[in-house]
């Protein structure tokens, strides 16, 4: 894996903050990674143990715990769909079936520890997100930094991101 020497100089000031225990890095460092790649590899978390001076398998257990990493990359669009309580009673899951068809998108390997979904064509991803702060508007989803409410037309939505 071949980081950036702009990365890599942002990743040592990050480190900085953390003088006492080069191990409290390991968010800020796994973070500007994935901005960066998209995702991280086993690559990215073999670099992130020798630079924080960590045994690899301490890196992974932080990547693995929480669900804002990616350990496989994502589509050029991604999409997460808010699936806390008021978003479901206002159609999350019907919101999910129907961006899947949409995109053509197959769930069906999805897993706790693998929950993006990629369309064939690398074109867009899509995931469960928990609560996407905005309750009363549901259902929301996200593709990428763009923030949806009401979605109602999947197609529609997704006709704006394609290429």
């Amino acid at each position: 894996m071949e980081v950036p020497a702009d990365l890599e100089k942002e990743i040592d000031e990050r480190i900085t903050h953390y003088p006492v225990s080069k191990r409290s890095a390991v968010l800020p460092v796994l973070h500007a990674l994935q901005h960066h790649f998209g995702y991280l590899s086993n690559e990215a978390v073999e670099w992130t143990a020798a630079k924080l001076e960590l045994q690899p398998i301490k890196v992974l257990e932080v990547v693995t715990f929480y669900p804002g990493f990616r350990q496989s990359a994502p589509g050029k669009y991604h999409i997460r769909v808010c699936r806390t309580l008021s978003c479901a009673m206002a159609g999350s899951a019907e919101l999910m079936e129907s961006l899947c068809e949409s995109a053509k998108i197959d769930r069906s390997s999805v897993s706790h520890h693998h929950p993006i979904a990629v369309s064939e064509d690398g074109q867009f991803s899509i995931e469960f997100a928990e609560c996407l702060a905005s309750c009363g508007f549901g259902p929301v989803c996200m593709v990428n930094d763009d923030f949806h409410e009401k979605v109602e037309d999947a197609g529609a939505l997704l006709g704006k991101y394609r290429d």
